[in-house]
This record gives C-alpha cells, sequence and structure tokens, in this order.
C-alpha cells in the first residue's frame, strides 16, 4: 500500500512505485566506475551510514558490508518492500528525505544518494529541505555523497564494448590466426564508425530538445526525462551545485564526472558524483 503522504505533489511517485521499474532497479546490482573510487576514498569501515533514496538496493551490499550500522531509505514503498525481500538482514525504511525525524541529530558518519536522487526531490523548497536534513542528521564533519545531472550535456561521447569486438573476432577465425589481428581490426572500424553516427544522432536529438531549455541557459532547472515514460528531472551544473550545498552546510571535496576516467566536459558528463563535508559552520549551528 502507498504511503499517500508521500505521494502529495511528487510527478514521480507512481512510477517509481510501478511493478516493472521496482523491477528493473532490484537487477542492478553493480556500482559505477565513479562510485567505486568515491566509496574507496571517503567511506571508512565501521562507519554508520544513510542509503538515501535506496531504490531497489544497488549500492546496499556494498555500503552495509562496510557499515557499524546500515539504514536504506527510500519514499517508494514497493521499492523498500523488495529492498526488504532481497536484504532481509538489514533495515529499510519507506520515508521522505526532506524529513528524517526518524533519526537523531548527529546520528550518521555518511549519507549516500546514487543515482542522481536528489535530482527527484521536488520542488526546490522540498530540496533545500532534504539537504538542511541531511546536514542535520550528519555527524560533525560527516561525508555527503551524492550525483546530480549536468542539464548543459548536449554532446554525446561514442562508445562500445572492446571485448565484445575481440569475442567477436575469434567467432570468425581462431585467435591464433593470421587473419585474427586482420579481421579484429576492421570489425573495430565498422563499430567506431557506427558508435560515431550514433552518437552525432543522439547528439542532435539532445540538443533539440535542450538548448529550449531554461535549465540549459542558466545551469539550473528542470525538464522531461525520457526515462521509464517521464520523469520530471532537476539538475545543475557543478557550479551552482557547489553554491546550493555550500548554503546547506556543506563544503565541496571532490567532484568526478560520469565519464570517468575520460576527462569531464560541461558540454559532454551526462552527470557529475560530488563529495562533501559538514562545515565547521554548520556544526556550530
Amino acid at each position: 500500500m502507498l504511503d499517500t503522504r508521500l505521494e502529495t505533489g511528487d510527478p514521480n511517485i507512481s512510477t517509481y512505485n510501478s511493478p516493472e521499474v521496482v523491477s528493473y532497479y532490484a537487477s542492478l546490482d553493480e556500482l559505477t566506475s565513479c562510485e567505486l573510487v568515491l566509496f574507496d576514498e571517503f567511506l571508512r569501515k565501521g562507519m554508520a551510514i544513510l542509503d538515501l533514496g535506496v531504490g531497489g538496493g544497488r549500492t546496499t551490499p556494498y555500503l552495509s558490508s562496510i557499515a557499524s550500522h546500515y539504514v536504506g531509505l527510500d519514499y517508494a514503498s514497493e521499492m523498500i518492500a523488495r529492498c526488504r525481500e532481497k536484504f532481509p538482514l538489514n533495515r529499510f525504511e519507506v520515508g521522505n528525505a526532506t524529513d528524517l525525524s526518524m533519526f537523531p541529530s548527529s546520528s550518521f558518519d555518511a549519507v549516500v544518494m546514487a543515482f542522481n536522487g536528489i535530482d527527484y526531490v521536488i520542488p526546490d523548497e522540498s530540496r533545500f529541505r532534504a539537504l538542511r536534513e541531511i546536514c542535520r542528521v550528519l555527524r560533525a564533519s560527516g561525508t555527503l555523497i551524492l550525483s546530480s545531472h549536468n542539464p548543459r550535456s548536449i554532446v554525446v561521447r561514442p562508445s562500445w564494448n572492446r571485448k565484445c569486438m575481440q569475442s567477436l573476432a575469434a567467432r570468425v577465425v581462431p585467435g591464433e590466426s593470421v587473419f585474427f589481428q586482420p579481421i579484429l581490426y576492421v570489425l573495430k572500424a565498422l563499430r567506431i564508425t557506427l558508435a560515431s553516427v550514433l552518437a552525432a544522432f543522439r547528439s542532435t536529438v539532445r540538443i533539440g530538445q535542450r538548448l529550449g531549455l531554461r535549465a540549459f541557459w542558466y545551469g539550473d532547472g528542470y525538464w522531461m526525462d525520457a526515462a521509464h515514460g517521464g520523469l520530471k528531472t532537476h539538475g545543475s551544473v557543478p557550479e551552482k551545485v557547489v553554491s546550493e550545498l555550500g548554503a546547506c552546510g556543506f563544503r565541496l571535496m571532490r567532484a568526478l564526472g560520469n565519464d570517468y576516467p575520460h576527462a569531464d566536459s560541461i558540454y559532454v558528463t551526462d552527470w557529475y558524483y560530488y563529495v562533501f563535508s559538514k562545515s565547521d559552520a554548520a556544526e556550530a549551528n
């Protein structure tokens, strides 16, 4: 049963509670390259960790394995039900990031909000409340790791699976054959060409979609993302994210583009991962 108190005013809650979307997120079980880097650098064994917007529990195995105390929270009750089925030994709660009153102040060493979860805390006033609540439940110098969409991402980088090319070449000729490398070279050239054409097409579509958005020109705002049939999505360029988090009591420790290990670019990187620390000023307040 849905908690109607959490549905009010949110345009995406029915999507996140739909069976197909819940099943999709529950099927995911890998961390991104950025998450692996940042979790390893900023999270320590024995931390008390709040996993906000836990979804289907993608981050649960890693975070719960290093935490002395782990809680997964999501406003989609069906996501939480699935998490409780998958991980019966862990604690999961239905709740909204704007109201973390179930947790006392200074309860956690780290808060993780993965998969751009902050961009679906809508509207702006709710996002501000959520950031202040996160700051409240973090201990002194506590760590916040989150990611957020980049509204100026209009160029799609060509991509392809190099291992698949080797596997395909091996199906055509044996790996020890003198023809293996030439065949592999031809397949790679064809795949790169196809990837470049597809990337150019997708870039053209995205340019047409985003150049008309206020979010693109102002570096902050909303748009309808096509994912899961349409989700109202927020995004900000890095300088605005840093400014907003600074006003809520955080200081930036590190930012990393989702296209890592490639160099990030404001017109290419789809979203950024950020690590913030609760500032001394916030603790004093």
